[in-house]
């Protein structure tokens, strides 16, 4: 019986009551509007507003930050209405049953009433007056204009703020979920005190209203009573009196309840700690009590005053000060053992030290000095980081991989004017920049000098000037290129980063090119990694790829070749050397149009039979060996013929064998940076190819 019991349970569909609270209390607010309410029903819905108001102050008082009571807005409204339509209702009731006696309209406005009046209507009227005044001009002002005054900064801080946020994202300190985070509650802030602002509006005016149905009520109810039930002035003013204030003063403490939780929420500095923590650990310093003490102590024994009460508030507060100096650490002895435990415990942790004191390198940063402070400072209008940001999104949009983000730091052991460009912990590059002016390059056919500061520009080694911008348009009219200091620093970051893409590119990087492939094509990556290849070596393939300046978009191709050769192939350098063929297009087309020729260098044939040879060996002995002489005149007379290419405005592009190619290509590199080593395999069929140069050595040499 009992499971079956269960089973009925389980199989009625749980109902969520939650999204019908406000709905069912906006029901009721309007209910109380426009129907009359028993008294008993009345005495129920005061006491709840009360209630309210005592739960809204508590949960304003223990909250650590504004934010943590986004809520507040809207239950402020609420709360407000809800008081306001139980003053309908209860004016309703005075003014209809109010000749029935004191407790015509419930025993809560009976209590309140008797309990502020004490038999003085004219008392009780001034102070019920003083507490409207102390709510309207007092606490609803003064929490209304903090509210104005916190939302016009919060919003005149947004932009600083998303800048500071986009600052620490080009700079690494956060990713990009942080900053979404932070972005989030940037704008949750600004709503939230702007939504404050039109909130506060909301106590002013029910603090005006609660005045205003006083005034009303009193006035209807001796009318009321004197014209229609036939009371005289005093009979009326005893019970209509009484009952307009016991209704007032019952709507007023919570409303002032409320007009003083938005002040004590509006005026928050936000930190990690509740109010009470605050005022707690702020206001508990042992030299304030003390000295208060003994201001009262000096004023208790003066002729005259009430020295009882001076001197028992004065041992109080030495008592309270007392009991927080001891509520320290407590230690019995001397100053000078304190010193040196401290001293031992200090050295003990110098001496121990764990994973945390060991740095990681940066993969990428930019160490400037503190001369170049400005460009950073968006606030100022730098402009760096920005260009930054541009740069990574240019190379990452060529090369086919996410560049990681360049933490920038300032360096104080630098030049003021210097910058180091590294990579991985090691400087790339350096240079020297200045703020406020701008660089003028010579494309190298201007002869014109200029006034400024000579240089050279980083990136290409052209001769440049730093010139102030006043000089922009002149230099433009001689011919020289004229970029501001970030864009020079850009440049020569984007140069340091392209010819560092090899290392750039780590296990990381290709594990999410290989998750993002699969996306597209998961039966490409299904049985590559790890049943065909390791990811080591696709990445070996892929940093080759980049090595020779061949971008990896084409992820699609790269992958299809090693999915066909990975079960017979392992070496990563064969596998780059089959890749490469079905990206000759992309390749080809990186240097010429594709309805250009392409002018190519050879080698001697000669020449190439003869490296072919070595390379063959080499395959056996697996190092690459060629006489130094006949290296030389080889590298010699493919740097004059590349020359001579490059200043018809053409690529100098050599064309050899395949087997040769990887080695030339290694060998060449760093001796003739600008010249690309293709193999016959690489240019598609549909290629025009001019042969402008042979290259030719001193081939008596044996190899």
């Amino acid at each position: 019986m009992q499971l079956a019991l269960s089973d009925i349970r389980q199989s009625i569909p749980q109902v969520d009551w939650k999204p019908l609270g406000i709905p069912a209390l906006v029901l009721l607010i309007i209910a109380m509007l426009i129907l009359p309410l028993p008294t008993f029903l009345l005495d129920i819905l005061f006491t709840l507003n009360i209630m309210i108001g005592l739960i809204v102050i508590m949960i304003a008082i223990h909250t650590e930050r504004p934010l943590d009571f986004s809520s507040f807005p809207a239950v402020l409204l609420f709360a407000t209405m809800l008081r306001l339509s139980l003053n309908v209702a209860s004016t309703r009731i005075v003014l209809v049953n109010g000749h029935e006696g004191t407790d015509a309209a419930g025993k809560v406005i009976e209590a309140f009433g008797n309990f502020v009046i004490s038999g003085n209507y004219l008392v009780g009227f001034i102070i019920f007056g003083i507490l409207m005044i102390i709510n309207f001009i007092v606490v609803t002002k003064g929490a209304g204009r903090v509210s104005e005054v916190i939302a016009r900064f919060t919003l005149d801080a947004m932009p600083g703020k998303q800048m500071a946020i986009d600052a620490d994202l080009n700079s690494g300190v956060i990713d990009q979920d942080e900053a979404k985070k932070r972005r989030a509650e940037i704008a949750q802030e600004s709503d939230f005190f702007g939504s404050m602002d039109g909130a506060s509006k909301f106590v002013r005016g029910d603090a005006v209203a609660g005045l205003l149905i006083l005034i009303i009520n009193i006035i209807g109810g001796l009318i009321i009573g004197m014209t229609q039930y036939d009371m005289s002035f005093t009979e009326a003013g005893e019970i209509y009196v009484l009952l307009t204030i016991g209704d007032g003063l019952v709507a007023q403490i919570p409303s002032l309840v409320l007009s003083l939780a938005t002040a004590i929420v509006v005026t928050r500095v936000t930190t990690s700690e509740s109010m009470t923590d605050q005022t707690t650990s702020q206001l508990a310093n042992p030299s304030a009590l003390f000295i208060t003490s003994g201001i009262l102590t000096l004023l208790g024994i003066i002729p005259g005053m009430p020295s009882m009460v001076f001197i028992m508030l004065a041992a109080l507060c030495a008592g309270i000060g007392y009991l927080v100096m001891r509520s320290g650490p407590v230690s019995d002895m001397s100053a000078e053992e304190e010193a040196l435990v401290e001293r031992e415990a200090q050295s003990k942790e110098e001496q121990e030290i764990n994973w945390e004191d060991v740095s990681q390198v940066d993969l990428v940063s930019l160490e400037i000095g503190y001369g170049l402070i400005p460009l950073v400072n968006t606030e100022t209008g730098g402009q760096l980081l920005t260009r930054v940001k541009g740069v990574r999104k240019k190379l990452s949009t060529e090369l086919g991989f996410l560049v990681q983000p360049v933490r920038i730091r300032d360096n104080l052991d630098l030049d003021p004017n210097t910058y180091h460009l590294m990579v991985n912990g090691v400087v790339r590059g350096r240079g020297e920049s200045h703020a406020g002016k701008e660089l003028a390059i010579n494309p190298g056919h201007v002869s014109t000098p200029l006034e400024g500061i000579a240089t050279k520009e980083p990136a290409f080694g052209l001769d440049a000037y730093w010139i102030e911008p006043s000089q922009r348009d002149y230099a433009r009219t001689l011919g020289y290129t004229v970029v501001d200091a970030p864009t020079a620093i850009a440049t020569h970051l984007n140069s340091i980063l392209y010819q560092a893409a090899p290392e750039l590119l780590g296990h990381d990087e290709v594990q999410q090119l290989l998750d993002k492939t699969a996306e597209r094509s998961p039966k490409l990556i299904e049985n590559l990694v790890p049943n065909k290849l390791s990811l080591a070596s696709v990445t070996r393939v892929l940093q080759n790829l980049l090595r020779d300046g061949v971008p990896i978009r084409d992820m699609r191709t790269i992958l299809e070749v090693l999915n066909e050769e990975g079960a017979k192939i392992q070496d990563p350098d064969e596998l780059t050397a089959l890749v490469r063929p079905k990206l000759g297009r992309m390749i080809v087309q990186s240097l010429v149009d594709m309805t250009e020729e392409m002018p190519v260098m050879t080698l001697d044939p000669q020449l190439e039979q003869m490296l072919h040879n070595a390379v063959q060996q080499s395959h056996q002995t697996k190092t690459l060996t060629i006489d130094p002489e006949l290296a030389e005149s080889l590298f010699r007379s493919m740097r004059q013929e590349s020359q001579k290419i490059e200043e018809q405005g053409k690529p100098a592009i050599l064309v050899v064998s395949p087997a040769v190619r990887p080695w030339l290509a290694n060998l060449a590199r760093p001796r003739i940076p600008d010249l690309t080593v293709l193999s016959y395999t690489e240019i598609p069929e549909d290629q025009a190819v001019n042969v402008v140069a042979t290259v030719t050595a001193q081939v008596g040499q044996q190899a």
